[in-house]
């Protein structure tokens, strides 16, 4: 349960840079602890659709990961903040990603900086 906690606040803290250094992701609310409770609910989302759909996307994906030597991972990343970000709009969640190349750029923030905190962060084992 601790290690779950870590990772989402690993996952916030990440979403929150990339809203923080891109432009075209945004995040809106009407007061700083709405904005605080939208960003823990859409690093949820995140976490789910990076623990349910991203191994079945790199799964089927394996020749082109293969072929550009991890490099489509970028590309992965990029469906599956796209993919919360249509998410978070399902849920009335105010995360919005806007278009595929922010979405990369956003998925190689969110990367970096997840895996520095997760680095830096305990881990409840």
């Amino acid at each position: 349960m601790k290690n779950f906690v870590v990772k989402t606040i690993a996952n916030a803290a990440a979403l929150a840079a990339a809203v923080w250094l891109i432009d075209k992701i945004t995040l809106t609310g009407d007061s700083t602890g709405k904005e605080i409770g939208t960003l823990i609910l859409v690093a949820l989302i995140f976490g789910v659709v990076n623990f349910l759909v991203k191994p079945i996307v790199q799964l089927l994906s394996l020749p082109l990961l293969i072929l550009t030597l991890g490099l489509f991972t970028l590309v992965v990343n990029a469906l599956m903040l796209l993919l919360t970000s249509w998410l978070a709009g399902q849920f009335d969640l105010s995360f919005h990603v806007e278009g595929f190349w922010t979405a990369v750029l956003g998925g190689l923030i969110i990367s970096v900086v997840s895996w520095a905190l997760n680095v830096v962060l305990p881990d409840g084992d």
